[in-house]
């Protein structure tokens, strides 16, 4: 039976995702990379390099189907989106450094996320594997899903600003149920509502959290350590740790065809939005983070 909120309603949410985070962009958001580059290199090799690691660690150590692996893998190598620019502008980070990593993945992705699937593969399931990922069918549809609509946004960003602007505020609360409705689907219509699937999610639960805690405080580490702004250690540390689930559903559910592996992002997916605003919370509560002013790295 096809799996109908994997396969049509996934895709459409995700593009009206992306969508509407360029409706947030403007071209003066992509100068900041090239005025300010230091941020954005640090907050772009922690998610390409660093939380890989952190995933594959995490997956090499702990016991469970490897399916379930290969799941955090696909996690790992998608970029966040606009769930983590959304987290980013309620606790009043850099949100122009959060939109300028996320658009940055999303074009990295485009070849980061056929290599770490391909490499999770050999490793989790080996050769005799019959699932196959077509590299290029791979970066043809997440080209389609995601810089297609986020280009499309910038554009009426830039000849319609003012009804791009209006648009915002109600996206702010439509996109994220958009995700809750969907999500819903692929849990109890797609992946089915018995024991044993309920059982997976207990099972997987620690490990995705795990993966979403390590992430953000690494990425805020780092930062740290590097001495960025504070305000810009804590944008890092939302954009590392809060990855973009719904595509890593479509990877899984869609092009791999296993819903297995998509159960992963779809744990993954259910707590991480608030997991990630209460880090950001306990952090500005801490006082590491003062308010953000002026420019730079």
């Amino acid at each position: 039976m096809q799996s109908i909120f994997s396969e049509y309603f996934l895709p459409v949410t995700l593009a009206i995702i992306t969508l509407g985070m360029g409706l947030s962009l403007t071209d003066s958001d992509f100068r900041n990379i090239f005025v300010h580059p230091r941020a954005v290199i640090t907050g772009l090799c922690c998610q390409m390099i660093l939380l890989p690691v952190i995933a594959w660690l995490i997956a090499h150590s702990i016991h469970i189907d490897p399916f379930f692996k290969v799941g955090l893998m696909i996690i790992a190598a998608c970029p966040g989106g606009a769930t983590s620019n959304l987290v980013t502008y309620l606790l009043r980070g850099n949100v122009a450094l959060s939109i300028s990593m996320t658009a940055l993945n999303s074009i990295i992705t485009l070849v980061t996320i056929p290599l770490v699937i391909h490499l999770s593969l050999e490793l989790f399931l080996h050769e005799d594997t019959a699932i196959r990922l077509n590299v290029g069918e791979t970066v043809l549809k997440v080209f389609l899903i995601t810089l297609v609509p986020a280009f499309v946004g910038t554009r009426i960003r830039k000849n319609y600003a003012a009804f791009a602007i209006w648009l915002e505020r109600p996206l702010r609360i439509v996109l994220p149920l958009l995700l809750l409705v969907v999500y819903a689907g692929v849990i109890f219509i797609d992946q089915g509502t018995g024991a044993a699937i309920r059982s997976d999610f207990i099972k997987i639960f620690p490990y995705t959290l795990l993966l979403n805690i390590l992430a953000m405080v690494s990425g805020f580490l780092v930062a740290r350590i590097i001495r960025l702004r504070v305000v810009n250690q804590f944008t890092i540390s939302i954009e590392v740790g809060l990855q973009n689930s719904a595509l890593a559903i479509f990877v899984a559910a869609t092009l791999l065809k296993s819903n297995d592996m998509a159960l992963v992002p779809v744990v993954y997916g259910s707590f991480s939005f608030f997991s990630t605003l209460l880090f950001g919370w306990s952090v500005k509560k801490l006082g590491w983070v003062p308010k953000f002013t002026g420019k730079g790295a």
